[in-house]
């Protein structure tokens, strides 16, 4: 792979937690990645955002996801395929 371009949190944890976000990239500057503090305590909840400094080489975002709503999906398109 060579690399990453984009390290992506979502669900609940994820997307809801700035101190586990702030742990999981800790010390990974050398690989280029650069958390921006700021944004990543300031992020509003259920919004996409990018965490990330300007100058970080590989970006950081925070994505919210509906899994209710994939769970539903999947269960009804099984039991319509039944």
């Amino acid at each position: 792979m060579n690399g990453a371009d984009v390290i992506v949190f979502t669900g609940g944890i994820g997307e809801n937690s700035d101190i586990v976000r702030e742990m999981v990239v800790k010390d990974m500057e050398f690989l280029g990645i650069e958390l921006d503090a700021e944004a990543n305590r300031n992020k509003k909840r259920g919004e996409a955002a990018d965490i990330s400094l300007a100058s970080s080489r590989i970006k950081v975002l925070v994505i919210p996801t509906n899994e209710e709503l994939v769970i539903a999906r999947d269960t009804r398109r099984i039991a319509a395929s039944n």
